[in-house]
């Protein structure tokens, strides 16, 4: 007997890779502009080949700016506010998680209205505070403010909610564990997955951050990588080829660092879905 073909299978399969390749094409568009010249990507129809200007343009994006010193400040920044907010996170998310306090569901329902404000709604009063606490174009100013955030809060408390039974945080407070003990020993083992999506998640942001860094970073030598690499968008024109060729250059620790925890990211990302 003749197989029958699975029409409805097939059409899902198909539908994922186009919006898979659709995905991919501004990675590719990318790394297209970053080999070439920007005549050539003025050029019509344009190229969608790749070329041979990606050394030029690397040695152009490093005359024209700090990019390593830049890198540099941006991996202490995001590198320290991963783990802050990793250990801050996840500490508040235990507790409004398996302990019972006054004003608990109050409280929290006040941290996720916070959510719903914009970050440019704050900009003005934290500057201000970073001003008081003379703070303004250090490092300080990027870590501190980011140290928590709502969101791993409560993707945190969801998770603890569903992977730690009460039964097993009584036990171990009978057993004579203290709090922090219970939290070393029963909460982060069981959320490894989770902090695992949280960390990355946390990491991209912060790598990424534009518009805050721009505003209160006024020391040269602080920089971070994304404001460093505006500096290329000149007034009176602007070379795409060296612009996407930075863009590459600042994607590829992201890249490495997705590469490394791929699997735990894509794991309590899935678990964080099917818990909540």
């Amino acid at each position: 007997m003749k197989s029958r073909i699975r029409w409805p299978g097939l059409i899902m399969h198909v539908v994922l890779a186009i919006a898979g390749l659709l995905c991919l094409f501004p990675f590719y568009w990318t790394l297209v502009m970053a080999t070439n010249t920007t005549s050539d990507i003025y050029r019509y129809p344009p190229k969608f080949t790749f070329g041979s200007q990606l050394d030029d343009n690397i040695h152009q994006v490093l005359q024209n700016v700090a990019f390593f010193s830049s890198m540099a400040n941006t991996l202490v920044v995001a590198v320290s506010t991963t783990l802050l907010v990793l250990f801050f996170d996840s500490l508040a998310a235990f507790t409004f998680a398996k302990f019972r306090f006054p004003g608990r569901n109050a409280l929290f329902v006040i941290l996720l209205a916070t959510m719903l404000l914009p970050a440019q709604l704050g900009a003005v009063p934290q500057f201000q505070t970073m001003a008081a606490f003379g703070w303004v174009g250090s490092l300080k100013a990027l870590v501190i403010p980011a140290s928590a955030n709502a969101f791993g809060i409560f993707w945190l408390r969801q998770y603890f909610q569903n992977s730690i039974h009460g039964e097993l945080v009584e036990a171990a407070t009978l057993d004579g564990c203290s709090f922090f003990g219970i939290y070393r020993n029963v909460a982060l083992p069981s959320a490894r997955p989770a902090l695992a999506f949280l960390g990355i998640f946390t990491f991209v942001a912060s790598w990424n951050d534009y518009f805050w860094p721009l505003i209160v970073l006024t020391n040269p030598d602080h920089l971070t990588l994304q404001v460093a690499l505006s500096s290329l968008n000149r007034s009176h024109g602007v070379d795409f080829s060296m612009v996407m060729t930075g863009a590459l250059m600042a994607m590829v620790p992201l890249i490495i660092v997705f590469v490394i925890f791929a699997r735990q990211f894509i794991k309590g990302a899935t678990e964080g879905a099917i818990r909540g």
